[in-house]
C-alpha cells in the first residue's frame, strides 16, 4: 500500500509517500480502506519527535491519527462490523497510521460513520470530537448552566467543543478574531472575545471550566477567569504525573512529568482551582455517542480545506503555518 511515512524525527521537510507493507489483521481487527484522513497538530508533534520519550513508535512510522473509510476485511472475532460498512475512528495511540491506503484497527475503537456526512467530513471528527467529549464530559463533567471557556473557537477542536458544550447546557465563551464572530456564534458561543483587541482574562470572570488548546501564556492567564473550585483542562500544556500513570510510565518518567507541570499546578492551587493535562484516548463507544449527536444535527463538522493524498506534506505545512481559517484540514485518498 501507499503511505506517508517518516524515517526519522524532524521538521517540515520530513516525510514522504512510499510503499509500505499492508497491515496485519488481528482477530479483533477490522481492515479499512481509508477514503479520507484529517491533519491534527498531534501529527506535527509526533513528526517532530515531541513524544518520543513517552510514545515508543518504531521508525519508519506512518503518520495520521483519524480517518473515515470502508471495511474490507474483518478478523475472526469481530462481531460489530462487516465488509462494506462505512466507518470512522481514531486508532489507539500505539496503532496510528491513517495517512495510508489501509489500516487495521481494533473493533472497539471504531464506529459506523454518520450517515449524513461525506467521508471528508467524517474524517475531520474523530480525534477532536473525542477530545472534546473526554475534556467536557469525562474530565470536567460539565453541568447545565455552568460557564465554560473554550479557547480558539474556530480551530479544529474549538469548533466541535463549542457545539458540545452548548449541547450540554453550558454558557459558552470562546476566543476568536472579529471576522469569525458570526461563525462561532452560529456554533453556539454565547460570548466571543476578540483576542486581537481584547485580553480575555480582563473580560471574563467566574468560569467553572476552561479548556486550553494553546498552552504557554494563554494557559497561565486562563487561571484568572476561573472561580474557586474551577477546573482548567489543557491539551497543550505540560503533562502531569496522572498522564504518565495512564501511559504506564516508569516512576522516573512520572517524576519528570510531575516536575514539568509543577509550576502551573502550584499556581492553580494558590487560586483554589485544579489543572490537568488531557491526551485523548481512542473509544468506539464514545464515538457512537457523538455519532448520534451528529445524526441529530446537534454537532456539525467544519472543514477548512481538502488536499489530495499526494499533497500530504503540503497539507501538514498548511496546518503548521496556521493558514487554516476555520475547522479541520483533510486529506482525501480517492
Amino acid at each position: 500500500m501507499r503511505a506517508f511515512t517518516i524515517e526519522q524525527y524532524g521538521g517540515p521537510d520530513g516525510g514522504r509517500i512510499a510503499e509500505a507493507p499492508d497491515p496485519r489483521v488481528g482477530a479483533d481487527d477490522v481492515l479499512v480502506r481509508i477514503h479520507a484522513a484529517s491533519v491534527n497538530p498531534l501529527d506535527l508533534r509526533i513528526r517532530d519527535g515531541d513524544f518520543k520519550a513517552i510514545l515508543s513508535y518504531r521508525l519508519p512510522l506512518v503518520l495520521g491519527n483519524d480517518f473515515a473509510g470502508v471495511v474490507v476485511q474483518v478478523g475472526p472475532a469481530v462481531t460489530r462490523f462487516a465488509v462494506g460498512d462505512e466507518v470512522y475512528a481514531r486508532p489507539d495511540k500505539d496503532r496510528i497510521g491513517t495517512f495510508a491506503e489501509l489500516i487495521a484497527v481494533h473493533q472497539d475503537d471504531v464506529a459506523v460513520k454518520p450517515a449524513a456526512l461525506t467521508m471528508e467530513e467524517a474524517a475531520s471528527l474523530p480525534l477532536v470530537a473525542l477530545a472534546s467529549w473526554q475534556a467536557l464530559i469525562g474530565r470536567a463533567q460539565v453541568q447545565p448552566g455552568q460557564k465554560v471557556l473554550i479557547h480558539a473557537g474556530v480551530g479544529g477542536f474549538g469548533t466541535i467543543a463549542v457545539q458540545l458544550a452548548k449541547e450540554m447546557g453550558a454558557y459558552v465563551a470562546t476566543t476568536a478574531s472579529a471576522a469569525k464572530v458570526d461563525l462561532v456564534k452560529g456554533l453556539g458561543a454565547d460570548v466571543v472575545v476578540d483576542y486581537k483587541n481584547q485580553d480575555f482574562e480582563t473580560v471574563l470572570d467566574g468560569y467553572d471550566v476552561v479548556v486550553d488548546t494553546l498552552g504557554g501564556e494563554t494557559l497561565e492567564k486562563s487561571l484568572k477567569v476561573l472561580k474557586p473550585g474551577g477546573k482548567i483542562i489543557s491539551l497543550a500544556g505540560p503533562p502531569d504525573a496522572a498522564f504518565a500513570r495512564e501511559l504506564g510510565a516508569n516512576p522516573a518518567l512520572q517524576l519528570v512529568m510531575s516536575a514539568l507541570s509543577l509550576r502551573i499546578r502550584l499556581r492553580a492551587k494558590r487560586r483554589h482551582v485544579s489543572y490537568s493535562f488531557l491526551f485523548m484516548k481512542a473509544s468506539g463507544d464514545e464515538l457512537r455517542e457523538l455519532t448520534m449527536l451528529v445524526d441529530a444535527g446537534k454537532i456539525r463538522p467544519v472543514v477548512d480545506r481538502v488536499f489530495p493524498f499526494d499533497q500530504t506534506r503540503e497539507a501538514m505545512e498548511y496546518v503548521e503555518k496556521g493558514r487554516a481559517k476555520s475547522g479541520k484540514v483533510v486529506i482525501t485518498m480517492t
